[in-house]
């Protein structure tokens, strides 16, 4: 059974605002899925489409082969959400709003204060439990409402910006918590616009742009989408002729390459010709570089071929 199945969904707001363009995907259980595009791209529209806060225009969605709109309950009960203003309450302590949060998710309060307990003291928050939260800092909150996402236990978690306002000894711990999960069978549907943070953390990716999905696939599948070899960078006293090349700097070359199979012989060749080689390296397209090739590959947003 598949995580998340979209099939040409698509959303008008009032007023003609078209949100989505008719995108498909599907996600396997276990990813770390990476919805990544800059504000208005149609992310949030996407997950509240995804939890049945809205109707969608055209097309369909399923979560774990529930329909949004028609079973909202069994979405609620099985998705866990941390969006960037996560509502709780200032007069209450960390671990009162968990237990709070955790009732309402059916559990009991025995079963409550151990989870509670257990993702304090994993998000460091332990120390701060019985403070009330309106004496939280900007990070302290983000944690907290990240271990109010994933109380019950989630099979789904929809995650905006989880390690915005985080210190970086913070936001290792949140991404090390996420892969946790992850490794344990949970989905991570992880919206953001900061692509080098994405690549450090995601399985797969979909980029969106102007309510358009350009593309869908692990960082193989989208270099593939935009470049069809490889590229190599060589440091070396100089290259044979007939070698095809790029001149980067002084002895600094770029080489593009079909596969990395072919790098030995490149670097027998230099061998042979006389020249010394100081440094051989493999330089992949980062996923921000594939993101604005993609982009750059559209006419204002129309015209793109759609993954």
């Amino acid at each position: 059974m598949k995580a998340v199945v979209t099939n040409n969904l698509s959303k008008i707001y009032d007023g003609g605002n078209r949100a989505l363009n008719d995108i498909s995907f599907s996600l396997d259980t276990g990813e770390i899925f990476g919805f990544l595009g800059p504000n208005g791209a149609g992310k949030t529209t996407t997950v509240k489409l995804l939890c049945g806060m809205l109707a969608p225009t055209g097309g369909e969605c399923r979560v774990f082969d529930y329909d949004p709109l028609k079973n909202p309950e069994e979405i609620h009960q099985i998705s866990g959400v941390l969006t960037e203003h996560a509502q709780m309450y200032d007069y209450m302590s960390g671990i009162d709003n968990l237990i709070f949060y955790g009732k309402l998710f059916g559990m009991d309060e025995a079963d409550c204060k151990k989870k509670a307990g257990e993702l304090l003291e994993r998000l460091d928050l332990l120390d701060a439990e019985k403070r009330k939260l309106s004496a939280y800092s900007t990070g302290m909150r983000q944690r907290l409402s990240l271990a109010r996402a994933m109380m019950h236990s989630p099979k789904i978690l929809f995650l905006d910006e989880p390690t915005s306002g985080l210190d970086p000894e913070s936001a290792q711990n949140v991404n090390s918590l996420i892969q946790e999960l992850a490794d344990a069978g949970t989905t991570v549907f992880l919206c953001t616009h900061q692509l080098r943070y994405a690549q450090e953390i995601c399985t797969t990716y979909g980029l969106m742009n102007k309510g358009d999905l350009l593309a869908v696939g692990d960082i193989e599948q989208l270099r593939g989408m935009v470049s069809s070899g490889v590229r190599l960078c060589i440091k070396a006293s100089s290259l044979p002729d007939g070698m095809n090349y790029r001149m980067v700097d002084k002895n600094s070359y770029e080489i593009i390459i079909e596969s990395e199979n072919a790098i030995p012989r490149i670097v027998k060749d230099i061998v042979m010709a006389g020249g010394d080689i100081y440094q051989v390296v493999v330089n992949n397209m980062s996923l921000e570089e594939v993101y604005f090739s993609l982009i750059n590959n559209c006419s204002g947003g129309e015209g793109c071929d759609k993954a």
